[in-house]
């Protein structure tokens, strides 16, 4: 009984409790979240460009 009382508990704090956002508020989020995971790749680019030159510079000095 335990497990049942669960998941009607877990049903009505879904439906009864937690504020669900809109659809405009939902569009927002994942335009923030597109835009940020577009500049986090640029950066990571930007640094392992850097950094494949720089070992480049590296090892044509040793070698």
């Amino acid at each position: 009984m335990k497990i049942v009382n669960y998941v009607k508990e877990s049903y009505a704090e879904l439906v009864q409790k937690v504020s669900w956002p809109t659809w405009s508020q939902l569009q927002s989020s994942a335009i923030v979240v597109m835009v940020a995971s577009l500049l986090f790749a640029i950066v990571i680019l930007a640094m392992d460009l850097t950094f494949e030159n720089l070992m480049k510079a590296i090892y044509s000095l040793l070698y």
